[in-house]
């Protein structure tokens, strides 16, 4: 995320990207990252990614990192990365779940100390609609992203909320 946000300022520390299996590229994004590495997909996919569980995953290095994240730079492929690395802190248990969503600001130094929940959310469904970062496919994409109905029924409940608490005043 760039620049405008008070919830969270990527720092390319790499924390996200360590893990095995988390990163699960869409078909969507094979075509970017096939692009931007100037690749046929069967040779992206040989290089770079293995199949689990009926998805395909960014494979990760010795250091148990992904292959894409180099430790002087971060992220080799930034602006090509994956929906589910774009949509970073931005998952769904972040946003619908006070304690992952603690558990995550304590994991990353990206994300705002300050930043309350409710603040985050709301900064989180703003950026998802606006990047566009939905799990169209859920048979292919990853279970931190949402669909569109889901992000438009969590901002109805945050909206709702945030009524009943004005009303409440």
């Amino acid at each position: 995320m760039s620049g405008g946000s008070s919830a969270f300022a990527c720092r390319m520390c790499g924390q996200c990207c360590e893990g095995r299996g988390g990163i699960v590229v869409s078909p969507t994004d094979e075509a970017r990252l096939c692009r931007a590495l100037r690749l046929d997909p069967p040779t992206f996919r040989e290089r770079y990614t293995e199949q689990r569980n009926g998805k395909m995953h960014l494979r990760v290095g010795e250091d148990g990192r992904c292959l894409f994240f180099r430790e002087t730079g971060g992220c080799s492929v930034h602006v090509h990365k994956p929906a589910v690395c774009r949509a970073w802190p931005f998952f769904k248990g972040n946003l619908i779940d006070p304690v992952s969503f603690s558990l995550a600001k304590e994991y990353c130094p990206g994300i705002s100390r300050q930043v309350a929940h409710a603040d985050f959310v709301a900064e989180g469904i703003q950026y998802i609609r606006h990047e566009e970062l939905f799990a169209d496919d859920r048979g292919k994409a990853g279970a931190a992203l949402f669909t569109r109905e889901d992000l438009e029924a969590l901002a109805r409940s945050v909206s709702d909320s945030a009524g009943e608490r004005g009303k409440q005043a």
